[in-house]
């Protein structure tokens, strides 16, 4: 690897060093090239979401980057560029879910507010569920239907857990991801939704919304025998911290308006070490400092 691809790959490790803690730990654990992968891949999600959710510190619009990425080849002006040239050139990664995550991600600019459960699964697939299927050739060397389809089950499920915890700071910016069709199963108003109103009525919501995500992890962890260990290992290190969130949820009543829910630092510990005897993994010594749950 040549000196220029990795400075490249650092700034897309910095990236979600930055961005996401919880991927970081976890993906961390893998060797190199697949956990340089790893971050490429969340990097170039990473300003996908902030073009549309944060236009004002972003580098590009949505447009332009789609306009790069159709023209990958010769594409100029930012790390990411040659960083996904060297994913694609040393993994067999289609470019299909990127296409797709861009087109979920541009849903935030038009559709606010949903209206029905197949509305948000269709959502949940498109931002995250894509998600799964980049990750998919990084971290299995030949995935069958089956294992594919686990990785999109996880995206999704990981797409409610953003859901849940982000409820405050996406009704702040003026989006509603909980379906219509939810809230009034659950005689739980708009206006109740506009207020922030914890009642019995929200508590019942958001506990369908937990089962359902409980449900889509189970279906993302169901072929975890198929990968190899070490990218097994990282898969339900990142499934269970994610899914450790909404514990936190619900330890504040699913207070989700005025707080965002996060993992303690001794839970991701607990879980951390409950995995690494699981899976029969050795902290490896020489990444123990950036791996090291804080």
């Amino acid at each position: 690897m040549d000196r220029d691809v990795k400075e490249v790959l650092k700034a897309c490790e910095a990236m979600i060093k930055e961005g996401s803690s919880t991927f970081y730990k976890a993906f961390g654990f893998l060797q190199s090239p697949r956990r340089e992968a790893v971050f490429v891949i969340y990097a170039f999600c990473r300003l996908i979401d902030d073009a549309t959710d944060e236009p004002e510190r972003s580098c590009y619009t949505p447009e332009e980057l789609a306009e790069r990425f159709d023209q990958l080849e010769t594409a100029e002006g930012h790390f990411i560029w040659p960083a996904l040239r060297w994913l694609f050139t040393s993994f067999p990664v289609s470019k299909a879910p990127f296409w797709k995550q861009m087109e979920g991600q541009r849903l935030d600019s038009h559709l606010t507010h949903y209206e029905s459960m197949e509305q948000l699964e269709r959502y949940c697939y498109l931002v995250a569920g894509t998600v799964g299927e980049m990750l998919l050739p990084v971290l299995h060397g030949h995935p069958d239907r089956y294992v594919a389809e686990s990785g999109i089950w996880l995206g999704k499920a990981m797409q409610i857990v953003n859901i849940v915890r982000d409820v405050g700071e996406d009704r702040d910016r003026g989006r509603r991801y909980i379906p219509l069709e939810l809230l009034a199963k659950h005689n739980y108003t708009l206006q109740d939704f506009q207020s922030g109103v914890m009642n019995s009525s929200w508590t019942s919501l958001i506990e369908e919304l937990c089962l359902l995500a409980g449900d889509w992890f189970e279906k993302g962890l169901c072929n975890l025998e198929a990968y190899p260990r070490q990218s097994a290992f990282c898969v339900e290190l990142a499934a269970r911290m994610y899914g450790a969130i909404l514990e936190d949820a619900a330890r504040h009543h699913y207070d989700v308006f005025t707080r965002r829910a996060h993992v303690p630092a001794w839970r991701k510990m607990t879980l951390l070490q409950q995995l690494l005897k699981k899976h029969g993994m050795p902290l490896p010594k020489e990444r123990e400092e950036s791996t090291a749950v804080s």
